[in-house]
């Protein structure tokens, strides 16, 4: 058996916990965005604190009538029927019966799986309460086509999908959404509901929209930026508080899903098993008593109608069970799946932060070599073209002060010598070109394609890599932002969870009692009169008188010669 001695990651009523996230500070003017609320109740009629969720206020007003009423005292919703319809193309289906207050409203399981699906997306922080699963192929395969209509399936569909929205409506953010209070209204199309904001704009990649508001029509450009890590990437600097999250969840679900449960279903099974023997068993005692007579006829009957009271207060037993033991734990092993995503969604927002910032401190590196060689590339321009200055300008002007001959007596273009010189390397230059043609326009097609000026291109990649810089440093403070958000409202919906598992496991553990006790007194009190009616029977004729002890032999402590022996003795000869 798994160790559970671990402290419990999640916060308790007194003394709740808040996780420590590693990233860089921001100033007050950019804190982690505040939770959507919708128009909330009066604070007198608040029936939970919001604790711990960033930026959740109290409600001042109601959007709708089931609004009103969801955040009443005592509002309890219900699903008052199972109803068999069919659909335009002739399909049946049942639609479960939802009652809110005065209002009723008919739901098939697929749009139930639908609103599901959509809190999912437009609160990927919060724990959404699981629906009953879908019937397994071997279900379909057993009962075909009246798979659909299993009273008992229903039964429990119908139970589950009670507590699913309760759960909601008790819920202190996702109770104020309006998706949630159309769904309860019959007179609104589901469909319709699909197909409009917010679920119409519920984003494809959870990661790169904000988690405070998924639907944002007009989300910051940085979020195209980021990442969307693997869920099985390793983090830097791991949070130790939702590592032992982590490490909590998946003990508790090993111990649901792989133990109770497993032990559970084995249990059930037994009583039902006991259940059936007790039927046949009391049948068969009743018809036994119709073949005898007297008192004992009477007996026998009487401890018939035990061993068929037995039967039923044990049938009765598993129901109660059913509903009040195995579908809890059920519905609680798939929180624990449910909660493992949550922590998977908040890992990959830390490897997200993570990332960003790893690709901007590369980006900066990057920046840096391009600027030490542009600063190398200046100095080395400012070195050479000083040289050839000092080179060119001294030699000219000492030549002329050597010829004694002033500017108007440098050759120009215009004198015999320069007439000459340019008559002769004319030729010359002529001829150098006419049989190189096809080759310097080869190789000026190849410059004109490649870019061989190193200087415009490491400029080039200076202004790319700025302009990357400029978009990672947005991307990571929306990142930053982003995971202090996610991690505060995932804890503090964790910590919500953990009370509501304590409040829940004890009503279990009492419900659970409560059933033997009511099972043993039924059998109590049946069993009770059977044994009154069966010691109306007389005795056997050949029975000996309980005051008389029955004789031993002579080797036994109790021979002769002890005190019964003696009593016996004694009797015989007064005979």
């Amino acid at each position: 058996m798994a160790d559970f001695g671990d402290p419990n990651p999640f916060g308790d009523n007194e003394n709740e916990q808040h996780a420590i996230i590693d990233a860089p500070p921001v100033d007050e003017a950019s804190e982690a965005p505040a939770t959507p609320a919708k128009p909330a109740s009066p604070p007198t009629q608040q029936r939970q604190p919001f604790r711990g969720y960033p930026g959740l206020s109290p409600k001042t007003g109601f959007c709708c009538a089931r609004d009103e009423y969801l955040h009443s005292d005592g509002a309890e919703i219900l699903i008052a029927d199972a109803l068999k319809m069919t659909d335009h193309t002739g399909k049946i289906y049942i639609a479960y019966v939802i009652r809110t207050g005065n209002s009723d409203a008919r739901r098939r399981y697929s749009e139930f799986e639908s609103l599901r699906s959509g809190l999912v997306k437009l609160y990927p922080t919060l724990i959404i309460p699981p629906i009953p699963s879908k019937q397994s192929l071997g279900d379909y395969a057993i009962k075909q086509s009246r798979a659909k209509e299993d009273a008992t399936m229903i039964s429990r569909r119908k139970r589950m999908l009670q507590a699913f929205l309760n759960r909601i409506a008790r819920h202190p953010i996702l109770s104020n959404e309006h998706t949630f209070h159309r769904f309860l209204d019959g007179e609104v199309s589901w469909s319709e509901v699909l197909h409009s904001p917010p679920m119409s704009l519920a984003p494809k990649n959870v990661l790169r929209a904000p988690p405070h508001n998924p639907t944002d029509a007009n989300p910051h450009p940085g979020y195209a930026a980021l990442p969307s890590p693997s869920t099985s990437v390793s983090l830097r600097h791991p949070d130790q508080r939702f590592m032992d999250s982590e490490a909590f969840t998946d003990k508790f679900a090993s111990h649901l899903s792989g133990t109770m449960e497993k032990v559970t279903r084995r249990t059930m099974k037994r009583w039902s098993d006991y259940s059936q023997d007790n039927a046949e068993l009391g049948a068969i005692l009743n018809g036994f008593s119709l073949s005898e007579t007297g008192q004992l006829a009477v007996a026998v009957e009487r401890t018939g109608q035990a061993v068929d009271t037995t039967y039923v207060s044990t049938t009765q037993l598993l129901q109660d069970l059913e509903q009040s033991w195995a579908e809890p734990l059920h519905e609680y092993s798939q929180f624990a799946e449910i909660i493992k995503k949550l922590l998977v969604f908040r890992h990959q927002k830390h490897a997200q932060y993570e990332m960003t910032k790893n690709a901007l401190e590369n980006k900066r590196e990057v920046m840096d070599e391009f600027e030490r060689s542009e600063a190398e590339a200046q100095r080395l321009q400012n070195a050479l073209s000083g040289s050839s200055i000092n080179a060119t300008a001294p030699g000219r002007r000492g030549a002329t002060l050597l010829s004694g001959e002033g500017d108007e007596d440098i050759i120009g273009p215009s004198s015999p010598n320069a007439q000459s010189a340019t008559s002769h390397s004319m030729p010359m230059r002529r001829k150098s070109t006419s049989g190189g043609g096809l080759l310097s326009a080869i190789s000026y097609s190849i410059q004109g394609m490649m870019d061989v000026d190193p200087e415009a291109a490491r400029r080039n990649n200076m202004s790319k890599t700025k302009e990357s810089i400029s978009q990672l440093e947005d991307a990571l403070h929306i990142s930053t932002q982003d995971l202090k958000y996610t991690s505060a409202t995932i804890q503090a919906d964790l910590d919500r969870f953990q009370r509501q598992k304590v409040a829940d496991m004890r009503e279990m553990c009492i419900s659970m009692a409560r059933i033997h006790k009511e099972w043993c007194r039924k059998n109590l009190d049946a069993w009770e009169e059977a044994r009154a009616e069966i010691l109306k029977i007389q005795p056997h004729p050949n029975r000996q008188p309980e005051d008389i002890p029955l004789p031993t032999s002579p080797t036994s402590p109790n021979g002769p010669s002890s005190p019964s022996a003696k009593t016996i003795t004694a009797n015989e000869s007064k005979k």
